[in-house]
C-alpha cells in the first residue's frame, strides 16, 4: 500500500515558476512508477510527465516539454515537478499516481492504482 500526498502548489505570474512534490508512505514507493496528472475546470484529466522506478527513464507531455522537469529521490520517497515558464494553461490541479511496472509513457489515469488528493496551481496573466 502507498500513500502519496502533494505539496508546492499555489499562485504564480505568467513566466514564474513552482515546484510540486509527491511525498510518499511505504517503502515499494521505490518499485513503482509515478506520474503527475492535471486537470483543469470543465476539462479531462490530463498526462504531465511520468518517470520509471529508477528515475532513468522519463517522458513528458508536448504541451510542457522543455518547461517541466520530473525527478526523484528514492531514499526520500519523493517525486518532484520542476515547473518554469508557466503560462495560464498550466492552470490545474496537480495530481500524482503511481503504478507498478513501467514499459514507457502511460497517459491512461486508470492505469494508475494509488493516487494523492491534488494541488491547485493557479498562473496569472
Amino acid at each position: 500500500q502507498v500513500q502519496l500526498v502533494e505539496s508546492g502548489g499555489g499562485l504564480v505570474q505568467a513566466g514564474g515558476s513552482l515546484r510540486l512534490s509527491c511525498s510518499a508512505s511505504g517503502r515499494a514507493f521505490r518499485n513503482y512508477a509515478v506520474a503527475w496528472f492535471r486537470r483543469a475546470p470543465g476539462k479531462e484529466r490530463e498526462f504531465v510527465a511520468t518517470i520509471s522506478w529508477s528515475g532513468g527513464t522519463t517522458y513528458y507531455a508536448d504541451s510542457v516539454k522543455g518547461r517541466f522537469a520530473i525527478s526523484r529521490d528514492n531514499t526520500e520517497y519523493q517525486v518532484d515537478l520542476q515547473m518554469n515558464s508557466l503560462k495560464p494553461e498550466d492552470s490545474a490541479v496537480y495530481s500524482c499516481a503511481a503504478k507498478s511496472g513501467f514499459s514507457g509513457p502511460d497517459y491512461i489515469p486508470s492505469d494508475y492504482a494509488y493516487w494523492g488528493q491534488g494541488t491547485q496551481v493557479t498562473v496569472s496573466s
